[in-house]
């Protein structure tokens, strides 16, 4: 599948979790993905297992602990973290996960990729939602055609 056509289904998503918020924000990838989606008018769902309040928000600790569940599951933690929240999100029944990454490894994990997949779970890794559909905008869509290039956004997923 198309990378594109995976974030038009990701994003097509009704609640969202993003892993890896943090309580002192100061441009923190994660929080920047959480508020712009929150103003964008999406549900989402603060998961830090240190926070009890993020951005405002209540935080929660994993995703088990998230009231109702989620349907995707964006993953902005360092790599060592991706398996975890991965098993998590199949534990959960979550069938859309997205790995952050932009300039630096970001948080992809190969063996969290082959696990998502292998249990049905439509996995993006690499890149950013902010990137794609209705959450973009210019900066991050130049990015998006930046990191295509380089490889750091799949063309396929």
């Amino acid at each position: 599948m198309k990378t594109a056509d995976a974030a038009a289904e990701f994003l097509s998503q009704r609640r969202i979790a993003v892993t890896g918020v943090s309580r002192t924000p100061a441009s923190h990838g994660a929080n920047v993905v959480y508020k712009t989606l929150r103003d964008k008018g999406y549900e989402v769902v603060a998961v830090n297992p240190n926070a009890t309040t993020v951005e405002g928000d209540p935080c929660y600790p994993d995703l088990a602990s998230v009231p109702g569940g989620v349907d995707a599951v964006v993953i902005a933690t360092g790599p060592d973290h991706a398996d975890e929240t991965m098993r998590q999100a199949v534990d959960a029944g979550v069938g859309h996960v997205w790995m952050h990454r932009s300039v630096d490894k970001g948080s992809v994990s190969a063996t969290a990729t082959a696990l998502g997949r292998s249990h049905g779970i439509t996995v993006i890794d690499g890149g950013c939602p902010l990137m794609y559909g209705p959450a973009s905008d210019p900066g991050h869509r130049f990015m998006c055609r930046l990191f295509s290039l380089t490889g750091r956004v799949p063309r396929n997923v």
